[in-house]
């Protein structure tokens, strides 16, 4: 790898000014048809747009790239502005232009079209985008000073852990698993769907208006249960819940765990640690996003929860 990114930066340098946007425009293009929809930070604006005229979904839904007048009719979109915009969203990737004012998907629209994307980049753009620009006067009005008094397909610890090595002394009645905090319920579900077999309930507390959004599963229950107060079960799971607390409320939300714990309980803490040097541009990202949004951070491998 190092050896093929001295050979770009060779061919970059070694030419003019044209032939180096032709490097950039070739490895933009190269990042474009590898890159997922979660490796990159696309442009909100246009993605906001999009949203609302179902733009993604009508090019996913069609066998055959669309022409403008063709999405026009679809959305009621001024055609003119229509194909502006669709350069536009073509010009980083996120479509792609197959001829003339004539558009289709790529592996970037096909992701972004269902609903459940979607509402992301809304709450992104509605909700924390306006918190992002207001960041830089916040933070001189208060003479930079942090804040501490609150706080789709990656990786989770079911990947990782071996809950089968650690299922033992089940019962039918017993709380297999309680997903601390589990707000809609998506990692009980998964827990029950990985591990149909294992006897116990399964588990998702949270809220009362939280879990009157909660996505019903005939093998999970919802509780509605304070965070700050005891719990009860075999495993308990409390995943990104800790990054949005202060350290003593973290040691409120422990302590009331381990004292309802059995001998054989387990506490599975499913989060985000940063590296204490050279961490990626996404996780560094989602610590400002954390602070910004919510007052809250993502801790380093140097931070514990003391007590």
């Amino acid at each position: 790898m190092e050896a093929l990114f001295q050979q770009v930066r060779s061919l970059a340098q070694s030419g003019d000014e044209e032939q180096r946007k032709d490097v950039l425009d070739s490895l933009q293009r190269l990042r474009n048809s590898i890159e997922k929809p979660d490796d990159t930070s696309l442009q909100m604006a246009a993605l906001r747009v999009e949203i609302d005229l179902s733009l993604f979904s009508s090019l996913a839904e069609s066998e055959k790239p669309l022409a403008v007048g063709e999405l026009s009719d679809k959305t009621g979109a001024d055609p003119i502005f229509l194909g502006r915009m669709l350069r536009y969203l073509a010009s980083f990737g996120a479509i792609k232009e197959a001829d003339k004012d004539t558009f289709t998907s790529t592996n970037i629209s096909s992701t972004i079209a269902p609903s459940g994307f979607q509402a992301a980049i809304c709450h992104y753009f509605d909700t924390m985008n306006p918190a992002i620009q207001s960041l830089p006067s916040f933070l001189k009005e208060t003479n930079y000073e942090y804040l501490t008094t609150n706080c789709a397909g990656m990786p989770t610890f079911l990947d990782a852990y071996p809950v089968r090595e650690h299922a033992t002394a089940l019962h039918p009645e017993r709380v297999l698993f309680v997903d601390v905090g589990g707000c809609f319920g998506q990692q009980a579900i998964a827990f029950r769907n990985r591990y149909p077999d294992l006897a116990g309930r399964v588990v998702v507390q949270d809220l009362a208006p939280t879990l009157q959004h909660a996505i019903q599963h005939a093998g999970v229950e919802t509780m509605e249960q304070d965070l700050f107060q005891p719990q009860g079960a075999k495993f308990y799971s409390s995943g990104n819940i800790f990054h949005d607390w202060p350290d003593d409320k973290a040691r409120i939300i422990l302590q009331n765990t381990i004292e309802a714990m059995a001998e054989d309980s387990i506490i599975l803490v499913d989060d985000t640690v940063l590296p204490n040097a050279g961490v990626h541009w996404q996780a560094a990202q989602l610590d400002i996003l954390m602070m910004t949004t919510l007052a809250a951070r993502k801790r380093t491998s140097c931070c514990r929860v003391p007590g």
